[in-house]
C-alpha cells in the first residue's frame, strides 16, 4: 500500500503538543468532513515547562485567528525579545541574542562585516548599540516592531513567555469548540493491521476501542505509538550534549518581568529564567556527569530570587532525536520525537513545525510514502540544524569548571566545524537547508563569544563609515527612549 486516505485522525496525549495539534487541526480541517479525537488522562502528568518561545509562534497564533490580546491575557504571557547569556564567555561577561540582525547594510555589505572592520581601525561602541531589539531587552522596555522600509533600525521580531498549563487549556476550549472530541482515559493496548503493520485501533482501561486512519503521538518521551508500538529507533546525541537532567521550580514575582529569557551558566549546565505576569519559571539544565542531583538542587535553589511556589521537580532526558518522526500512519508531534534542550526555547517550535509537516504532506488527505519519506528528511535536516546552533554555545564557552573544559574540546558535527571555520576565515555565516537560526544568530553568537574573523571586509572612507554607524546609534538610541516599559505594554494591550 503506497496511500491510505485519512477520514479519521486520532491525538494520543494532551498537554502543549496534544492541544496545539488538536486546535491546528481544527482550524485547518473545519470545512472538511475529517473527525479529530484526542485521549488524554489526567492521571498522566505532563512536563510543562516549555514556558518560552521563538517568534514563529505568531504564525500558529494567525493561522487559528486568535486576537494576541486575547491569547496574552488567557495564558499570563509577557514579551521576549530574546535571549540573555550571563557568565557564558566566562566570570563576569554577558552578551544577548536578539530576534534581529545589528544596523543596516553599508556598501551593499552586511552591517556586520562593517562593524568588524571599524572595530579593526579602533572604533569603541558594540556592535550590540546597533540592535534596537537589544536596547529595549537591556532597558527594560518594549513596542511592537516597525516594518516601514524608511525604518529599517526598527525591523525586529519577538516572541512570547506564557504559562504552558494555561496555554494548554486554552487551545483545548478552542479545539473543542470546534468538535475535536475528547475521551478521558488510560490506553492499555495498541492494535496493529497484521498486512501493513499501520496501527488499526487502540484499547482503553474502560473498554473502549477507537479506530483511526492517523494517528498522531504526544505521549512525550515514553513515544507510546512511534517507540514502544512501531519500533522505530531513537538517535542518542549525549555525545555532543551532555546534560541528561534538568531541575524546575517556580517562585514568586519581586520585580517587573524582564523582556527576554535569562540563561545562566552554572557548574555543570545552565539555569533559565523566565519571567510570566503572575509568576517565573526557573530550571538547571545540567549533566549527572559532572554533578550530582542533590548538589544541582542545592545550586538551583541557591540561585533564586523570590518564594518557591513549587518543589524542584526532576526530569531526566537523552538528546537526540527519533530516526523518523513519521512511520507508516502515525506521527510523533513533541517529546515522543525528539529531545533537543531548552537552550534556544526550540521545543514548542518544533511542535509547531511538526504540525505544518504532517499537513503540508498530507495531500488530497492520504499518506503517501513518498510524502512522508520527504517530511521525515526536511523533519530531520531541521533537528540537525538546532542541534549544531546548541552545540555551538558550549564549544565557544569560555569557563574552566570540568563540564565546560569538556564539552569546549569535545568533537563537533563536521557540519559545525564547516560553519565555524568559514566564518573564522571570511566573516561569512553559511546557511544550510531547514535552518531555524539565521544569519544574525549566528552573529550574536560570535559576538558575544568573542570570536573575531581573520578577513574582515575592507572598506574605502572611514570617517563617513563612522559617521553613519554613528547615526545609527543614536536613531536606536532614541528608539528605546520613546518606547514604554515592558510592565507598561502588558498593561495597556488589548485597551481601545
Amino acid at each position: 500500500m503506497t496511500t491510505k486516505p485519512v477520514k479519521k485522525i486520532l491525538i494520543v496525549g494532551g498537554g502543549t503538543a496534544g492541544w496545539m495539534t488538536a486546535a491546528y487541526l481544527a482550524r485547518w480541517l473545519e470545512k472538511v468532513d475529517i473527525q479529530v479525537t484526542l485521549i488524554e488522562s489526567e492521571l498522566i502528568g505532563t512536563i510543562g515547562v516549555g514556558e518560552a518561545t521563538v517568534p514563529g509562534i505568531h504564525q500558529f497564533i494567525k493561522d487559528l485567528a486568535i486576537k494576541e490580546s486575547e491569547f496574552i491575557k488567557a495564558t499570563n504571557a509577557t514579551f521576549k525579545l530574546g535571549i540573555e547569556f550571563d557568565q557564558w564567555a566566562g566570570i563576569d561577561t554577558r552578551f544577548f541574542h536578539p530576534f534581529a540582525g545589528y544596523g543596516v547594510e553599508i556598501e551593499d555589505r552586511p552591517f556586520y562585516k562593517t562593524w568588524w572592520w571599524a572595530k579593526n581601525q579602533g572604533y569603541s561602541e558594540g556592535l550590540d548599540k546597533f540592535c534596537l531589539c537589544t536596547q529595549l531587552a537591556q532597558a527594560g522596555k518594549f513596542a511592537q516592531p516597525s516594518f516601514d522600509e524608511k525604518s529599517r533600525l526598527a525591523w525586529y521580531n519577538y516572541a512570547y513567555h506564557f504559562d504552558a498549563s494555561l496555554f494548554a487549556k486554552f487551545l483545548r476550549r478552542y479545539a473543542e469548540q470546534r468538535n475535536v472530541q475528547r475521551i478521558e482515559g488510560k490506553i492499555n493496548h495498541v492494535q496493529l493491521d497484521g498486512a501493513s503493520g499501520f496501527i488499526q485501533s487502540v484499547s482503553m482501561e474502560s473498554g473502549q476501542v477507537v479506530e483511526a486512519d492517523l494517528f498522531v503521538d504526544c505521549t512525550g518521551m515514553p513515544a507510546l505509538l512511534i517507540g514502544k508500538t512501531l519500533g522505530v529507533g531513537y538517535e542518542d546525541w549525549s555525545h555532543w550534549l551532555p546534560c541528561d537532567s534538568a531541575l524546575a521550580v517556580q517562585t514568586k514575582s519581586v520585580v517587573e518581568p524582564d523582556p527576554f529569557t535569562r540563561s545562566s551558566a552554572r557548574t555543570a549546565g545552565w539555569q533559565w529564567h523566565i519571567p510570566l505576569q503572575h509568576r517565573v519559571g526557573n530550571g538547571y539544565v545540567y549533566s549527572s556527569q559532572f554533578i550530582s542531583h542533590e548538589q544541582a538542587r542545592e545550586e538551583l535553589l541557591n540561585n533564586l530570587t523570590g518564594e518557591r511556589v513549587t518543589e524542584p521537580k526532576l526530569i531526566r532526558f537523552t538528546t537526540g532525536m527519533r530516526k523518523d518522526f513519521w512511520s507508516k500512519n502515525c506521527v510523533a508531534i513533541g517529546l515522543s520525537s525528539g529531545f533537543l534542550e531548552p537552550l534556544e526555547s526550540t521545543s514548542i517550535s518544533l511542535i509547531q513545525t511538526g504540525i505544518n509537516k504532517m499537513t503540508g504532506f498530507m495531500v488530497n488527505f492520504e499518506i503517501d510514502e513518498k510524502h512522508v519519506a520527504e517530511a521525515n528528511r526536511l523533519n530531520r535536516l531541521e533537528y540537525e540544524r538546532i542541534r549544531d546552533f546548541i552545540i555551538l554555545h558550549y564549544k565557544l564557552n569560555g569557563r574552566s569548571n570540568p563540564f565546560w573544559q569538556h564539552v569546549r574540546a569535545m568533537p563537533i558535527p563536521a557540519s559545525l566545524e564547516g560553519k565555524m571555520s568559514l566564518f573564522r576565515a571570511s566573516g561569512d555565516i553559511k546557511m544550510l537547508e531547514q535552518e531555524s537560526f539565521k544569519e544574525d544568530s549566528w552573529v550574536s553568537m560570535y559576538y558575544g563569544f568573542g570570536v573575531q574573523p581573520h578577513a574582515p571586509a575592507s572598506l574605502t572612507d572611514p570617517e563617513r563609515i563612522q559617521m553613519i554607524m554613528n547615526k545609527m546609534k543614536i536613531a536606536v538610541a532614541k528608539g528605546v527612549q520613546l518606547a514604554p516599559s515592558h510592565a507598561e505594554f502588558i498593561q495597556t494591550i488589548g485597551t481601545p
